[in-house]
């Protein structure tokens, strides 16, 4: 009973509706699937309990769940922000790995007991204000999620997170195809932005959407590449297309440095 309860308070509800099955079919076994959450937190004291139970508990118990590289991401001190989030990362293997990771969690008797005074917190003191959860699944051309090498300290790295909307789902398709097919993901890779991943958004509060994470070792790099990147003829050319005018409707750009206890 306690087990249940910790699970129930702990974990983002995890169902997939049939008419998303439906809708979106059954995606390729290849392409792998990634969740972020989202710790919405005020305070320091609110922001230590966080680390110390991703620190402590939460990852250590996906990686007995399998899940060897994890993510802990938090806004850079320039942005409004700072000391407001928390982003955790987790790259799946296959959309049954996320569907199976609450069972997983659920039989973990460390997690359940490390994990205890953090998920029964009193209502009076809340580890977080909110926790919000995005399923995405991977571009056809980027499968797999990539860790970057980057040799500089944490704290110098730069991680930018996006979000772009699209009006509607066609031109949310469309701005996809641009990136997937038509060669601007691959003008990032070829720039070395170092991205760890490119995906579609599933499910999440800014449908339709896609994101994708992009790494630099410094903040000189980030804006060594992304002036590379706007000169470049082939997004001069890209972005002139008539076909994918208009395909994003607003751009979230979210600057982080990786924490010291993310793997990567």
């Amino acid at each position: 009973m306690k087990k249940q309860s910790l699970i129930n308070t702990c974990l983002t509800a995890v169902t997939l509706a049939i008419f998303s099955l439906n809708t979106f079919g059954a995606a390729p076994s290849k392409l792998q699937h990634f969740e972020i959450k989202v710790f919405h937190i005020s305070g320091q004291t609110q922001e230590k309990m966080v680390d110390t139970y991703l620190k402590n508990v939460y990852l250590p118990a996906l990686h007995r769940a399998g899940i060897a590289k994890v993510g802990v991401f938090k806004p850079v001190e320039t942005d409004t922000s700072f000391g407001k989030r928390i982003y955790v990362f987790i790259p799946f293997k296959t959309a049954a790995q996320y569907l199976q990771l609450p069972d997983a969690l659920l039989k973990d008797k460390i997690f359940a007991d490390a994990g205890s005074s953090f998920c029964n917190a009193d209502y009076k003191n809340p580890p977080y204000n909110r926790l919000e959860s995005i399923l995405l699944k991977a571009f056809s051309h980027m499968p797999l999620f990539t860790a970057p090498n980057h040799s500089t300290p944490a704290g110098e790295r730069i991680y930018e997170l996006r979000s772009y909307e699209s009006a509607t789902e066609n031109l949310a398709v469309k701005k996809i195809e641009m990136f997937d097919t038509a060669g601007e993901m691959q003008l990032f890779i070829d720039l070395n932005f170092k991205p760890v991943f490119f995906g579609e958004v599933m499910a999440g509060n800014q449908m339709p959407n896609l994101m994708y994470l992009t790494t630099f070792s410094d903040m000189k790099s980030h804006d060594d590449r992304w002036n590379a990147f706007r000169d470049s003829p082939v997004w001069k050319k890209l972005s002139g297309l008539e076909e994918y005018k208009n395909t994003v409707s607003k751009a979230h750009v979210m600057l982080t440095h990786p924490t010291d206890y993310s793997d990567f």
